[in-house]
């Protein structure tokens, strides 16, 4: 199975120092999903993408004018098996760059597909508050959230830049605690695309693809 790896930071200066503590943490994923080559990780970094000063979704164009970059990742969106989500934290919720980026895309592309929540920081907490919040926001997308949630604290003295386990004596323990997350991840990737194959879902439920009105209760 094939997993989107969304990175939530576009920091690409100091301070802090690194500034890009959440590449450490997505590369560190990405190894875990990979680590037995059953399955493949792509990490989705926003600053890839140029998603413009003004916000208009994936949705919103015309089909002849959606920016190709854009179209490429709804895409990638709609073929992967499943999402992981890393986030730091901001005022005890989750990070703006990775609300802004997922905004962007209809909940048709998400849905009836498992997330994983991954959060970080510099400090003690590990984005616990984050990843709290997430639940809801990844619910809303059709992404549903495992149940098992991975929280880095001190993320920068646990991985090296290459998403390694800094101290070796430690890293048994760490691919373990990845692992319990990821083994649910892949457990209901595996369950709801085995079911989309057998009912296609958006028959059942039409997606929400044009306007607001459409979660509108009658009268």
């Amino acid at each position: 199975m094939h997993f989107l790896i969304f990175l939530g930071s576009v920091r690409d200066s100091t301070p802090p120092n690194p500034p890009r503590l959440g590449l450490r943490v997505a590369r560190a994923c990405a190894d875990q999903i990979e680590h037995d080559g059953a399955h493949s990780a792509e990490i989705i970094d926003p600053l890839d993408y140029d998603l413009g000063g003004i916000f208009k979704p994936h949705f919103a164009y015309p089909a002849s004018r959606v920016p190709d970059d854009l179209d490429a990742l709804a895409q990638r969106i709609q073929a992967a098996d499943g999402y992981v989500m890393i986030s730091p934290e901001y005022n005890h919720s989750m990070s703006p760059a990775l609300a802004h980026l997922l905004n962007h895309f209809g909940s048709s592309l998400f849905s009836y597909k498992p997330s994983a929540i991954v959060s970080y920081s510099a400090g003690q907490w590990g984005g616990t508050r984050a990843a709290v919040a997430m639940r809801t926001f990844l619910s809303e997308l059709g992404c549903l959230p495992v149940s098992a949630m991975i929280q880095i604290p001190r993320a920068r003295d646990v991985l090296d830049e290459a998403g390694n386990v800094s101290d070796e004596a430690e890293a048994a323990d760490w691919a373990a605690y990845f692992d319990r997350t990821f083994q649910q991840l892949f457990w209901w990737a595996d369950a709801t695309r085995q079911h989309r194959q057998k009912v296609d879902p958006h028959s059942l439920a039409r997606p929400f693809r044009r306007d607001p009105s459409q979660r509108n209760a009658p009268g």
